[in-house]
């Protein structure tokens, strides 16, 4: 008789507001969706756990480990969570999968107009999605997938012509417009790598190490980090393979002196002319940081949430690996979410001494940051 009263126990479900997945439901959390689904008897619908819908009473609720366990209890899907079909996310992912096939496939750029109307969307929706999605607007990403095809037309040694109407262009003269801010460069110069572009340079030495800057005609284009100063040579020399390198003289010696002495007294501040080449999210991700005010730390979902991209943390942490402009973009000032340091393509070490003299210097205790970070 004991057995038979432990087995019924044991198999008497708990209260819904005691189970831990009633939890994940009040946090509409998505990562559950497909795991469980819940139904409501007040209102005769049964949902995906990420369900937007108003929270309903746990004592009007049951759970189902199963979505067959949720039709059979003879209420029909919710019409805003469809939990029969695929997710909200799921849908707003494949619909800007086809917009950006369409935007690739297409000679000219397709208005936001088109794209929205092929989607069945408004403008404005299909707008914010778009950006949500991929961190970029629609135009924004048909410019970059523009410049990309002008790259790998040129890197194949397509004459310039071709590759500008391979592209998409159908004038040359539209293309020059936007050249530079595509390529970082002329056309002609991108082709040949950079040949008979002027790079001066100069390596100086710091508390964190070696420290090179180059510089275009345009402004900076590079500030590297290391302990080898050949090994930071050699990588510019990586970054322009057919570009003619300068050594720098006594007046660009100063340039250099001016980072160094921003590296060792964050408080002075480093206004220079930056010759900033990357694509258009990365720029804007690169704007962003250079918004960071000396001392201060965010996560990289709160620049994802600055730049309009929330759902682009990892795009975010690739901008900044891809950064060459160390602490003039100051890619060190972002950490994760739970305050830990992330990568650094300068070191991990070099990150946390930067992040500790801005924060003794700059006017903000770090520990602060850090904590509104986690917030």
């Amino acid at each position: 008789m004991f057995i038979i009263l432990a087995k019924n126990l044991k198999s008497t479900p708990l209260p819904v507001a005691d189970d831990p997945r009633w939890v994940r439901v009040v946090a509409r959390d998505k990562s559950a969706d497909g795991a469980f689904w819940y139904s409501v008897a007040t209102t005769g619908v049964y949902c995906r756990p990420s369900c937007p819908s108003r929270r309903a009473n746990p004592k009007n609720v049951q759970l189902h480990g199963t979505l067959d366990e949720a039709r059979a209890t003879g209420f029909r899907p919710c019409r805003r969570c469809n939990p029969d079909g695929p997710s909200p996310e799921a849908g707003n992912a494949a619909m800007v999968a086809d917009a950006c096939r369409k935007i690739e496939r297409s000679e000219e750029e397709p208005s936001l107009a088109e794209l929205a109307d092929a989607a069945g969307r408004s403008a404005g929706y299909f707008h914010r999605i778009f950006k949500a999605v991929t961190g970029l607007t629609p135009k924004d990403y048909a410019v970059a997938h523009r410049a990309a095809n002008i790259r790998q037309g040129l890197e194949d040694g397509v004459s310039v012509t071709t590759a500008i109407y391979d592209a998409g262009f159908n004038s040359s003269g539209r293309f020059y417009e936007k050249s530079t801010f595509m390529l970082g460069m002329t056309p002609t110069r991108y082709r040949a790598g950079g040949a008979h572009e002027e790079i001066r340079f100069a390596v100086g030495e710091s508390s964190l190490g070696s420290i090179l800057v180059a510089s275009s005609q345009k402004g900076v284009a590079s500030i590297l980090l290391g302990d080898d100063p050949d090994a930071l040579v050699r990588a510019l020399q990586d970054r322009f393979p057919k570009a003619r390198l300068i050594g720098g003289d006594h007046d660009y010696e100063a340039l250099v002196a001016r980072v160094v002495g921003f590296v060792e007294v964050p408080a002075l501040g480093l206004d220079l002319p930056l010759d900033v080449r990357g694509t258009a999210f990365q720029q804007r991700v690169w704007q962003a940081l250079r918004d960071i005010p000396v001392g201060r730390t965010v996560s990289y979902a709160e620049i994802a949430r600055r730049i309009g991209a929330p759902k682009a943390t990892r795009a975010i942490a690739a901008a900044c690996a891809a950064n060459n402009l160390a602490v003039a973009i100051p890619c060190h000032r972002v950490i994760r979410k739970d305050g830990a340091l992330s990568g650094y393509a300068w070191g991990a070490e070099r990150k946390r001494a930067l992040l500790d003299r801005e924060a003794a210097r700059g006017g903000t205790v770090k520990d602060n940051a850090l904590r509104s970070s986690r917030a």
